[in-house]
């Protein structure tokens, strides 16, 4: 297979194959696009930002997933 001839065969498949494959072409390139690295700067900049610890003094959010559950069950009748 050559990559010249790649579009060639492309054009020849009826318009629906050729969807398939230009889904099948993005359906790759978001599985092997490679995952770009968080800057350091922009987690220095959200850890700075006021919101972030505000409960971290309120003992019922200790363990917010029991939280989560004890609100539901208040608020939805079940566990």
């Amino acid at each position: 297979m050559e990559v010249r001839n790649i579009s060639n065969d492309i054009a020849t498949l009826p318009p629906e194959a050729q969807r398939q494959v230009f889904d099948f072409v993005s359906f790759l390139k978001n599985r092997y696009k490679k995952n770009r690295p968080v800057k350091k700067e922009n987690r220095d900049k959200i850890a700075s930002e006021p919101f972030i610890g505000i409960w971290e003094d309120r003992e019922e959010m200790k363990d917010s997933s029991q939280w989560v559950r004890n609100t539901r069950a208040g608020e939805w009748g079940g566990s």
